[in-house]
């Protein structure tokens, strides 16, 4: 249990779901990076967080993961060329840690697609 010291919710507007941003480019930054297990425990994947830098969409977050070890040799592959776009595109070619890749602005290419579960 955790203490709320008096919070009051009637003297806080609420926050209201985000809109996916539209499908187009924006100039963001990598500003977070984490190496993950896999659900099935058999790989890891890098978990990426992106903010958006200018524009209407400026603090929008966006996520990406990296499937940098798995059994799919596929995901694997497709992992690697993303990575390898983002080491070109910041000017960092063999970095030895993904937090060489932050803050570095760089352009993305944001696509929309529906999830099969919704």
């Amino acid at each position: 249990m955790t203490a709320l010291n008096g919070f009051d919710a009637s003297q806080v507007d609420p926050n209201v779901g985000f809109d996916p941003i539209p499908a187009g480019r924006y100039a963001a930054a990598i500003t977070a990076s984490e190496s993950k297990q896999t659900r099935d425990g058999t790989g890891t994947y890098l978990s990426l967080t992106l903010e958006v830098l200018d524009g209407t969409y400026r603090g929008r977050k966006l996520f990406d993961n990296l499937n940098l070890e798995n059994k799919n040799q596929k995901a694997v592959e497709i992992a690697m060329g993303t990575l390898s776009a983002i080491c070109r595109a910041v000017g960092v070619l063999r970095p030895t840690d993904s937090s060489q890749l932050h803050d570095k602005p760089i352009l993305i290419t944001v696509i929309l697609s529906k999830r099969a579960d919704t």
